[in-house]
């Protein structure tokens, strides 16, 4: 049985790089009627914003945490340029079974669009990348993972490690958040490179189930076949095989 409540003992972590989408992310929230806490790139006067400089959602979320109440039962961390749908699904999800949770991604326009019609589909079975746009975790186990390492796909590296401490998770198809990403081919393939780089930097942080590993073990090998799905899909490998070769140099930028 899921948890029945989304208000008391929840608490919400927002990343912001700067005060853009910070009104509105107020609003939603404060109708939600939950406790948050919002760390911003930028200084803004609000009692539920607080300022760090931008080093990446990782060192976000590990500023976050500090705020983080006594109370508090499940952990939600959501980015500020998102819009939260059926929340109440996603909360419904945890169980004593399932330790997290993360929610499906609705885009209207550009490359990624087609890329979660893939990718959905393969982490209905396999947790083989997380969506850190709506992310919900029993605070009993998120303080297991922290601190976050420097890493740019800090959710990912949430997933795998709580994968890799035993617990469980579930892709919610029925909450989601809805948002924008990249418009073109050519910002597909540098968004694609950061978060490819950043899922392997996860995978240095982190020992999730074999086949998750085996899975970008092989990934080099099967990238060039998504060319075949036209300008999208060959944006997709060059994102991937520049990760691929930034990860065995060693480049460790984590700023997203």
């Amino acid at each position: 049985m899921g948890v029945k409540s989304c208000g008391a003992g929840t608490f919400f972590i927002v990343a912001a790089r700067t005060r853009k989408n910070l009104d509105a992310k107020i609003v939603e929230l404060q109708k939600m009627n939950v406790s948050f806490i919002i760390v911003c790139g930028e200084k803004v006067n609000h009692p539920n914003v607080v300022y760090q400089e931008n080093a990446g959602k990782w060192a976000a979320i590990n500023f976050g945490t500090t705020f983080i109440p006594k109370e508090a039962k499940v952990i939600v961390l959501n980015d500020v340029d998102t819009e939260i749908h059926n929340f109440k699904l996603a909360f419904e999800c945890l169980s004593k079974k399932i330790s997290l949770v993360y929610c499906r991604v609705q885009l209207s326009q550009g490359p990624q669009v087609k890329f979660y019609k893939i990718l959905d589909p393969l982490r209905k079975h396999f947790h083989i990348a997380a969506s850190g746009e709506l992310m919900i975790i029993k605070n009993e186990v998120f303080e297991r993972l922290l601190p976050i390492p420097a890493c740019m796909a800090e959710d990912s590296y949430i997933l795998f490690k709580t994968l890799e401490l035993g617990y469980k998770a579930n892709l919610c198809m029925g909450a989601y958040v809805t948002t924008e990403r990249t418009h073109n081919a050519k910002e597909e393939a540098v968004y694609k490179n950061r978060t490819t780089l950043g899922i392997y930097q996860a995978l240095d942080n982190s020992n999730p189930p074999v086949v998750i590993r085996v899975f970008y073990l092989m990934l080099p090998f099967f990238a060039p076949l998504l060319s075949l799905m036209g300008k999208d899909g060959r944006a997709w490998t060059k994102g991937i095989d520049q990760a691929v070769k930034d990860h065995l140099t060693k480049k460790r930028s984590t700023k997203f």
